[in-house]
């Protein structure tokens, strides 16, 4: 009996030396890991390296105080625009119809930047503020071209702080950018993303025409958020929300703004005088291509060129006129339509070659103005000219 304790003693003692012996082991390598690893330098930020988890962490938290600090900012000036219309039923009653568009603060007068399409064919125009304050306003000045508009509310001193145009020409592809606006009538809503692209070519709420200059971004643009800023990190307005590419009308990613540079150029002419005056060549023209100009030699035409623009017609008394532009002498028919044909090619302007109406219409609207001249080659059978043509402003309707 006493020899059995003795014996269950030590196995007793042996199991828990083993045991302890275990965990001190467990310990030790546990704690030689963490003495290697806190002996080790701390990852630092390089070409080769990139960020540390640490400076993520904080370039991420700086990047969102950043974009809170914008919103902080600019929202306030931020307004939700109201564009309401009038039907009339089969009981010659009137039955209000209603749009929703956003805009914002542009000057401490109560000028109101939006697009064009936000107030197109209003009856009714209501600003409402962050504040939830609502105003009629006025139309100032549209232009249907770059889809641009100017509003008026008579806000007194409960008008928020005017947002600041920044220079658009300034902007980077990759760099950050916030649009505030009110999507689907939410107002107040901040959504986030990068400049895709710059120099965007899109089309104009106005017939053949074009907007250029155009922002691209992947930052979440739907219906309702048109007329709303685009802004920089610095709160500065870098563009005006317009449109979206998207086969659901929803978001996909693809949003373009009008930039801050156009709506620098066109505003203040919204603002002095209502309109702005687009400078003009004067012509009717047609886009060659080789099968178009296969057709129109088939069809008895010499063209000398495969590519340029047709003259068809020159306006009487205009630019193209005045310089000796010559239009179509002959009547041709291709397909069920009939056209002049047989006049100047234009191939190049200002020594560029050219030959669409997109890349004329962007030239002349970004680069040109009122009085300026520009120097059109033109083919005539054998001939290259230049011609010198004196911009004039387009006849409005």
């Amino acid at each position: 009996m006493r020899i059995s304790r003795i014996h269950w003693v030590w196995v007793v003692a042996l199991c828990l030396m083993l045991v302890l012996g275990g965990w001190g082991l467990h310990s030790v390598v546990a704690l030689g890991s963490i003495a290697t690893a806190t002996a080790s330098p701390m990852p630092t930020a390089t070409a080769e390296a990139g960020l540390s988890a640490f400076d993520e962490r904080a370039a991420a938290n700086e990047l969102e105080a950043q974009i809170i600090a914008v919103y902080e900012f600019a929202s306030p000036s931020v307004v939700n625009i109201t564009n309401r219309s009038y039907i009339y039923n089969r009981f010659m009653g009137t039955i209000p119809q209603e749009g929703t568009g956003s805009g914002f603060v542009y000057d401490d007068q109560g000028h109101i930047v939006t697009n064009y399409h936000v107030i197109e064919d209003a009856e009714e125009l209501l600003v409402t503020l962050a504040d939830g304050q609502e105003y009629t306003a006025q139309v100032v000045g549209s232009d249907p071209t770059n889809d641009l508009a100017v509003l008026h509310i008579d806000a007194g001193e409960n008008l928020p702080k005017p947002l600041p145009l920044g220079d658009s020409s300034q902007l980077r592809v990759g760099q950050f950018v916030v649009a505030i606006g009110n999507p689907f009538g939410l107002q107040q809503t901040l959504t986030t993303g990068v400049v895709s692209a710059l120099g965007r070519v899109i089309e104009s709420p106005e017939d053949n025409r074009f907007i250029g200059e155009a922002i691209q971004t992947d930052a979440a643009i739907n219906p309702g958020n048109s007329g709303g800023p685009m802004l920089d990190l610095r709160g500065r307005v870098m563009g005006i929300n317009s449109q979206i590419i998207s086969p659901s009308g929803a978001s996909a990613g693809i949003g373009f703004a009008v930039s801050s540079n156009t709506a620098r150029r066109v505003i203040p002419k919204l603002i002095a005088q209502g309109y702005y005056p687009h400078p003009w060549l004067g012509v009717n023209l047609l886009p060659l291509s080789t099968t178009t100009a296969e057709m129109l030699r088939e069809a008895g035409i010499e063209v000398p060129v495969d590519s340029g623009l047709l003259v068809m017609e020159t306006v009487a008394g205009g630019p193209a006129d005045k310089a000796g532009i010559r239009g179509g002498d002959q009547r041709v028919r291709i397909g069920q339509y009939w056209f002049p044909a047989g006049g100047d090619i234009i191939v190049a302007l200002d020594g560029k070659p050219i030959d669409d109406l997109q890349t004329l219409t962007v030239y002349l609207e970004t680069q040109k103005s009122i009085g300026d001249t520009v120097n059109l080659t033109i083919r005539r059978g054998d001939q290259e000219l230049t011609m010198p043509v004196v911009l004039q402003e387009r006849p409005r309707e």
